[in-house]
This record gives C-alpha cells, sequence and structure tokens, in this order.
C-alpha cells in the first residue's frame, strides 16, 4: 500500500480507512447495529433525514466510524514510515428498502468488506438475496451477522442459530462468499423501542471478526481524482461541504475540483474526516470538502472529480452477462434501469454476440468468456441478438456478448465504470429478483448526434433470409420467380445477388419481370434435367385459351403447384450502416 499515513497526515496518528458496508433487508436491524458499533457518527448517519425517523426506515447512505488499534496481521514488516497506528472502520448503512435499490448499488461501490444482516427469525428475504448479489457484484469479503436472536425462545436459542446458519452457508456455497464467517447477535435486544437499558449481545464478539477479516486495500493515490458524494449542506459563516468517498486519485486543500454534471469548477477551502481536520486525503478515505459560493441543492448526489477527466455520455458499450436469478428475458430494444458508475438512468439495450464458431479469444468448445474488462475491438464482425443468448446449461458459461446502451439522459462516469442493469419497475411485493444484467462500461460516445458519428464503426450484422418460388422456365438458364418481394420494392437494390433453389443450384437476380413484384434468376450453370423435368409440365402451358397472347399483354403463365421449386436469398445488413446495403459472402 501506498501511504496510508497521507490520509491523516495532520494528527499525528497514522490511520488506515476501511469501509465496512452493512446491507441487508429492510428492518433486519442495520442502523442500530451501526449505532451499537460507532464512536463517532458524521453529518449523514443513522437516520438523520427527518423522512428516515418519520417512517422508522434508513432511506440514505448513513456514515459513522470507529477506530481500534491496528491488528498485527495489518501491520507493514520493515518501513516504519509506512505504519500505520490504528484501524477506522467505516460504516456505510445501507438503505434496505426495495425502492432504494440505487442508492444501495451507490453505497456498495464503495466498500472493503460487506456485512449482510439477516433478521434470525426471518431468514433470506428477497432484498437480502438482492443485496447478497449486488455484494457479489461489488466487494471480495463478507461477513453475515444474524441479528435479533433475543426473540428466539432461550431453550431453543442455539439450535435456531445453528439451523439459520447451515442454510445460509448452503445458500452461499456457489458465490463468491463461500465460506464467509456467519455470527449471531442481539444489537437492539427488545427491539427498536425498547429503552437502551439493556446491553448488546454480542457487539464485542463482532468488533474482533471484522478486525479479523480486515485487510490492506489497494491504495493508490496516483492519478485523477474521482469521488463519489452523498450528501451536501451549507454552513453558515464557512461555505457548502460536499460528503463523500474518494473512489480513485487523491485530494488536498486549495486543489480545484469539478463537478462535472454541473459544468462548474471549485477550489477546496478545507477538509475534514470524521470531524478531524486534514490537509490531504486518498483513495478509499471519506471525506468533508468544504468549498465556497456553491449552492447545495445542485448536487444531492453525484461525482467530483479533477478537472476535465470525466466525459458526459449519451451511449456506451458494455460487456454484458445475466444475472443468474432474474427469470425474465433480456430482450433487445427493451428498456431497463441501468446503474452507471454511481448514477442510475433508463437506457434502451441492444444485445450482440460474435458469429458461430466464433475465432480468435473464448473460442471454441469448454471456453470461458473473456474478462468484462478486456477492450473491446471495433474491427471485428458481430451478430445481431434479439435478446441475450444463455449458455447450454449443465454450469457451461454464456457466450461472450455485448451491449450498446442508448441513454435517455446523458451520463458521466470512468471508464470501465460497473454497469447493473435491473428492472425496477417490478412490483417490490414480488418475490423475484430486479437485477437483470451486469457489465462494465468499455466504449462512450460523448457526441449527441452518436447514431451519425459513432455506430457506423460498429459492425453489427443482422442475418437475413427470404424465400419465394420459382413460377416458371423460359430457358435452360432463365427463371421467373415469384413470392420473393413486394409489388412496391426496387428492385434494382437486389440485382446482382446470389440465390439457390431448393433444387441445388446457384442464381444471380438478373432484374424484375412485369409490374407485380416478380423477377428473373440467371443460372449460369444451367437448370438440371431432373429440375427441369419437375417444372416442366407446368412450362410447356400456354395461356388461356390454347392459343398465344395478344401484342402488349404478358403471357399468364400457370404455375408449377404440384412440384413447388422455392428460391432462397441469404443476405446480410449492418444495422448502423446508413447506407442499408446488402452483403452476401
Amino acid at each position: 500500500m501506498t501511504a496510508p499515513s497521507d490520509s491523516l497526515s495532520d494528527s499525528r496518528v497514522k490511520t488506515l480507512n476501511f469501509n465496512v458496508g452493512v446491507l441487508g433487508h429492510v428492518d433486519s436491524g442495520k442502523t442500530s447495529l451501526a449505532r451499537a458499533l460507532s464512536s463517532i457518527a458524521s453529518t449523514a448517519a443513522f437516520d438523520k433525514n427527518p423522512q428516515s425517523r418519520e417512517r422508522g426506515v434508513t432511506l440514505d447512505l448513513g456514515f459513522s466510524s470507529f477506530t481500534v488499534p491496528l491488528p498485527d496481521h495489518l501491520r507493514v514488516p520493515g518501513d516504519q514510515n509506512d505504519q500505520c497506528d490504528s484501524l477506522q472502520f467505516t460504516l456505510v448503512d445501507c438503505p434496505g428498502h426495495a425502492s432504494l435499490i440505487r442508492t444501495i448499488i451507490g453505497g456498495a461501490q464503495i466498500i472493503d468488506l460487506m456485512v449482510l444482516v439477516v433478521d434470525v427469525v426471518k431468514g433470506l428475504q428477497t432484498q437480502t438475496a438482492e443485496c447478497l448479489l449486488i455484494g457479489e457484484l461489488t466487494c471480495p469479503r463478507m461477513v453475515v451477522v444474524l441479528n435479533k436472536t433475543d426473540l428466539l425462545p432461550p431453550t431453543k436459542r442455539q439450535s435456531a442459530i445453528d439451523k439459520m446458519t447451515k442454510r445460509l452457508q448452503k445458500t452461499l456455497e456457489n458465490t463468491r462468499f463461500k465460506d464467509c464467517p456467519v455470527i449471531a447477535v442481539a444489537v437492539k435486544p427488545g427491539g427498536p423501542d425498547a429503552p437502551d437499558t439493556d446491553e448488546p449481545q454480542g457487539v464485542p464478539e463482532l468488533m474482533e471478526l471484522l478486525k479479523t477479516q480486515s485487510y490492506r486495500p489497494d491504495r493508490d493515490p496516483q492519478g485523477p481524482l474521482l469521488m463519489a458524494v452523498d450528501h451536501c449542506f451549507s454552513i453558515r459563516g464557512q461555505g457548502t461541504v460536499m460528503t463523500g468517498t474518494l473512489l480513485q486519485g487523491a485530494l488536498a486543500v486549495n486543489d480545484t475540483v469539478e463537478i462535472p454534471t454541473l459544468k462548474v469548477t471549485k477550489k477546496v477551502k478545507s477538509m475534514q474526516m470524521f470531524r478531524t481536520p486534514v490537509s490531504r486525503a486518498m483513495q478509499g478515505d471519506r471525506v468533508g470538502v468544504c468549498v465556497t459560493q456553491f449552492d447545495p441543492k445542485l448536487l444531492e448526489r453525484g461525482v467530483v472529480c479533477t478537472p476535465g477527466s470525466l466525459r458526459s455520455l449519451h451511449a456506451g458499450l458494455i460487456s454484458a452477462r445475466k444475472i443468474g436469478y432474474f427469470k425474465g428475458a433480456l430482450a433487445t430494444r427493451a428498456k431497463f434501469h441501468v446503474t452507471v458508475g454511481h448514477d442510475t438512468v433508463m437506457a434502451k439495450v441492444t444485445f450482440f454476440g460474435l458469429p458461430s464458431p466464433a475465432p480468435g479469444p473464448g473460442a471454441g468448445p469448454g471456453a470461458g468468456p473473456a474478462p468484462l474488462d478486456a477492450p473491446f475491438s471495433f474491427d471485428r464482425e458481430y451478430l445481431y441478438q434479439e435478446s441475450y443468448v444463455e449458455g447450454p446449461g449443465g454450469g457451461a458459461p454464456d457466450p461472450e456478448q455485448w451491449a450498446l446502451l442508448e441513454f435517455e439522459r446523458p451520463v458521466t462516469c470512468p471508464a470501465l465504470c460497473l454497469v447493473i442493469g435491473s428492472k425496477l419497475d417490478t412490483d417490490i411485493h414480488a418475490n423475484a429478483c430486479r437485477l437483470a444484467f451486469q457489465g462494465r462500461l468499455l466504449e462512450g460516445f460523448q457526441d449527441k448526434a452518436y447514431g451519425e458519428s459513432a455506430l457506423p464503426r460498429l459492425r453489427i450484422a443482422k442475418m437475413k433470409h427470404k424465400e419465394g418460388q420459382v413460377e416458371r422456365v423460359t430457358d435452360d438458364y432463365t427463371v421467373i420467380g415469384r413470392s420473393l418481394f413486394k409489388k412496391e420494392t426496387n428492385m434494382q437494390l437486389f440485382v446482382g445477388l446470389k440465390v439457390a433453389l431448393s433444387t441445388g443450384e446457384a442464381g444471380v437476380i438478373e432484374g424484375g419481370f412485369g409490374q407485380s413484384g416478380k423477377y428473373k434468376i440467371r443460372v449460369a450453370e444451367g437448370l438440371r434435367a431432373d429440375t427441369k423435368l419437375l417444372l416442366g409440365s407446368g412450362s410447356k402451358k400456354k395461356g388461356k385459351g390454347g392459343g398465344k397472347a395478344e401484342p402488349g399483354q404478358q403471357e399468364e403463365e400457370p404455375r408449377a403447384e404440384s412440384h413447388p421449386v422455392s428460391i432462397h436469398l441469404h443476405f446480410k445488413r449492418y444495422v448502423f450502416d446508413p447506407h442499408k446495403k446488402m452483403v452476401q459472402s
């Protein structure tokens, strides 16, 4: 780790900051747990939002902290200049209500370890499962806390805890959190309205467990600043304070920062970390940043960055992977709530993949898809899909796929940021996962007219197949076809395209025949004898009355209905080709 001491350069005590997300179903006791653990609360902690107090549920991210001596396993051998004295746990209390999943996803992206709070009486509930999925996408480690053990009958308490622990471990078997620790607590004996006279049960043991599960996150002060802002408020006589977590880079007093959604730059006047003044902060730190002459109402939640380092995008290309618990179809042209970095917006989705068999990396039997952050190539040809294509089952991975996202409003986000697609309009009372797909932002389009300026570079082919029938034979090398085109079709667009007869011959469309959508096909190698025999009986018959047609009249030839020979036209069009050309291999 690089210079963790810089996080609190104004303090004699060098502190390593470690972010712990507290997630779970509504009413599982997350805020009570954060309160029981914390020694210092930020300006946004323990449901200070008036609506939160009124409704009795967390409506926004809450932040608090507690500090312990640095555990031995986190000490750096040798270099005393890089040594910390203490470990600060910053607790990120995420709301549990289903309608606030956007906030939960935003909170989960800034944590180093997840604490999943489960009501031991009710077990895994819908939002518990969604929080677990979000944790899998965003966080490397997890601790499960079984709360409200005081509500279990004393004689059956331990057996109920053991039973719930086994059930959770079975659920986690096929996730990245297999074998994660499970601990039982009662952080608010008697329930939320009970007096505070009863001591929380199991909290000291939980603190010890968190210490053993802590690790040195990979913190890098280099690169452009990116800070996720979750609250913004004014202090009379000082200015406006933006509180948030540094996702990358570093920040110092007197630095100039940009609020990209507003195209505004501001100079940092002062900074604090949990009421301690600091002059510098780095990736992973939670900090309050004071600026002047800025209306806090303009920025409820968003990002702050090094000026000019972020782009506002109207569309983007992502790697795409379906979330296994989502039961609905992922259809092209459908709209999803898409969380891109720390912003959630409606977007229209177009799925595409590789032609089969797919050449290059990730191809071949048994080969899995490339990593989600693998670079995107505009040089490859892709195949349009009506929907996301799932794997054959039996543990086989889904084929490698991508999606074009077209946003209803511009989003500001860094490259390679996490993308989560959800169906948040699903009934929140339905027992169904709303998280649909995930991926990484690989390419972004800043131009509002991206459809003309950028998408033609994207070679997504849509395969087309038309089928008609041979109406008659005019000679050994020519047939007249029907039912392939409409009467109003511009036949010149199809002249020169190759077709195949169901009897095996290959031909080329020479042009239209008459005004009813019929066409002439030239068979360069001639019709086979059996084809002529098949069609011959019809072609020898004359028009009505057995005579020749009058001059100026088109001869009505009877159709070979008894032995129809079909005509097949295969071609492809590139979805974003402005000229809509038809291409044949």
